[in-house]
């Protein structure tokens, strides 16, 4: 005879499902007017995330009770983990970040920049996902 467990595990890989792996939830704080940042959430979702929004009027207010320096900011703040993600992070580097654990705040791509998740163009620039410290300062994570 199974035990309830055994079935229950037996059943999860028959469906494929690997209990082991929920999808990691990410809290994102974002202007209900904004485009690219919807886009942002798309991108993480693809990557198997489970994101719910927040619609706030003033992002800037909910980036500093997030933790995050307003020197890196951005058009959305998020969070995950036990960490802040701040503006365009691709889902590898949240990814990445959620795998190593390092003691940090969280990871920001300050500004907008051209390229990254959400902001697809043509033209893309490089720019640099960075961790960010308790202390306020940062180092670069991921280049891009």
């Amino acid at each position: 005879m199974f035990k309830t467990s055994s079935l229950i595990i037996a059943l999860s890989l028959f469906a494929g499902i690997n209990l082991a792996q929920a999808a990691e939830r990410v809290e994102v704080f974002k202007s209900p007017y904004c485009g690219c940042c919807e886009k942002w959430v798309e991108h993480m979702r693809k990557a198997g995330f489970d994101v719910v929004t927040k619609d706030v009027n003033d992002v800037p207010a909910a980036r500093k009770a997030a933790g995050m320096p307003e020197r890196f900011g951005s058009c959305h703040t998020a969070k995950v983990g036990g960490y802040v993600v701040e503006g365009h992070v691709p889902a590898a580097d949240v990814q990445r970040l959620l795998k190593e654990k390092p003691k940090a705040v969280g990871l920001a791509a300050p500004g907008m920049p051209q390229g990254s998740p959400g902001m697809e163009t043509n033209h893309p620039q490089a720019y640099d996902t960075l961790l960010v410290q308790a202390d306020g300062s940062s180092k670069v994570f991921t280049k891009h």
